[in-house]
């Protein structure tokens, strides 16, 4: 059966983060991820995955000025030095807590020669800076109907960028949400990207609820993702439709 990580930028999310992990811990998760945890110092984050005993899975970059319009920074010509200082960031954070895997933002930027030149150097870069602490770098394709203007919008064009950038411990992540509404044949898609894909993330389409309605029928789909082998935890990354993540979890029981 598969396990599931409660990603804690949508679950629990008015909670402080160690409070938030220990409510993932007593609905049942087998593991948790975050969205931007800096506001919260690692040893805080680490003592509470020490005392539930679950592992953090992921983290993001930072968006860059988000009043300003930012959501990703590693794209940007000329936002070079914001963006690795960023990565860093996320690193140093990532390895104090013992989490696997930072995503890296691509942000708003069209796809250009100089903007795809930009995101190659500063992933060889993350890849680099990650390595010596056995983190994974992820990247992640966002749809053009909640992320209008995302550098990185498709799988196609992530695994383009991973073989190009030539490194081991970069990998997608494949959120199943994004790929439906950007491209659709989920499945199809997850088999042949398997060898690089990193993380995988569902919700429902296209209201990003629970998954257990809509346009993807997950009770279809999540036991091939089991059969073909997938034993990571898979990120739960939906907005709750109800007044409580506890009573909407019913998803998870098939």
């Amino acid at each position: 059966m598969p396990r599931y990580s409660a990603n804690l930028g949508f679950l629990w999310s008015a909670l402080p983060l160690p409070q938030a992990i220990r409510a993932a811990k007593a609905a049942g998760f087998d593991a948790v991820e975050c969205h931007w945890p800096y506001d919260t110092p690692a040893d805080e984050v680490k003592a509470a995955l020490h005392e539930t005993g679950l592992k953090m899975l992921g983290l993001n970059t930072r968006r860059g000025d988000v009043a300003a319009g930012d959501n990703g920074l590693s794209a940007l010509p000329g936002r070079e030095a914001e963006a690795r200082a960023a990565i860093s960031e996320a690193i140093t954070y990532a390895a104090a807590i013992g989490c696997g895997a930072v995503h890296v933002m691509a942000g708003k930027a069209p796809v250009t020669d100089a903007s795809e030149a930009a995101f190659r150097a500063n992933l060889a870069y993350a890849a680099e800076q990650a390595a010596p602490h056995g983190i994974t770098i992820l990247i992640e394709p966002l749809n053009r109907h909640d992320a209008p203007g995302y550098f990185l919008s498709n799988a196609d064009q992530a695994l383009a960028i991973i073989a190009a950038v030539g490194a081991p411990n970069l990998k997608l992540m494949f959120d199943c949400y994004h790929i439906q509404i950007q491209q659709g044949d989920v499945l199809r898609r997850l088999e042949a990207a398997l060898p690089h894909v990193g993380h995988i993330q569902i919700a429902a389409v296209p209201d990003r609820g629970e998954p257990d309605q809509g346009e993807l029928d997950y009770r279809w789909l999540l036991p091939r993702i089991d059969a073909l082998g997938w034993s990571t935890p898979i990120g739960a990354e939906y907005r709750p439709r109800g007044g409580s993540v506890e009573e909407g979890l019913g998803w998870r029981e098939g």
